[in-house]
């Protein structure tokens, strides 16, 4: 059984993970929003204008009121530098799917591992979930290392299932991670 609570405050040693205001925009915009680098991959292109970025962080904390609303903010040294959330999930099946992405000039530094233990950690133990997911662009190994890191295991490769924003289809690689695989990996 899930016991939705929110998105709710997490602290790592590094990193504030917190809801997104609408006063996030122009930082969400300029630090990677607008990037192609960063989203290449995504389905969503960069970003034209922090006006634009404003609009959907308007309906991203709308959306707070929801219990079962997961999207956070990643803070580091006092500024919003990328976004992790639940991008699909089921109540039933008591599973989630991760979805993250942050600056470029953030890259390579374990800052998004940091966030993705700490987000794991609160959706299994605190919420309840038993499986949670992460799924990257096969070229894009950088997300998939941050999903090892985290103790997930590669599940495999869905060819062609994720059309990019700019029409491209992309292989998948699928990478799961169980309650009890948490546990025994915290333990050792």
């Amino acid at each position: 059984m899930l016991t939705h609570k929110g998105t709710q405050v997490l602290h790592t040693p590094r990193l504030t993970l917190r809801r997104f205001t609408p006063e996030d925009a122009q930082a969400m915009y300029e630090n990677w929003a607008n990037d192609e680098r960063v989203t290449r991959y995504l389905t969503w292109a960069p970003h034209t204008s922090a006006d634009f970025t404003r609009q959907l962080l308007e309906q991203w904390c709308s959306a707070y009121d929801r219990p079962d609303n997961y999207q956070w903010a990643i803070e580091y040294e006092g500024q919003p530098i990328g976004s992790i959330g639940v991008v699909s999930g089921s109540d039933l099946h008591q599973r989630a799917e991760l979805g993250y992405c942050m600056g470029y000039s953030w890259w390579s530094r374990g800052l998004m591992t940091e966030a993705v233990q700490a987000v794991c950690d609160y959706l299994l133990y605190e919420v309840g979930f038993h499986r949670l997911e992460i799924s990257h662009a096969v070229e894009n190994p950088g997300s998939g290392a941050v999903a090892r890191k985290c103790g997930f295991s590669y599940e495999g490769t869905r060819r062609g299932f994720h059309k990019s924003h700019d029409g491209r289809f992309l292989d998948i690689a699928l990478y799961g991670l169980l309650r009890e695989n948490q546990r025994k990996a915290a333990q050792t």
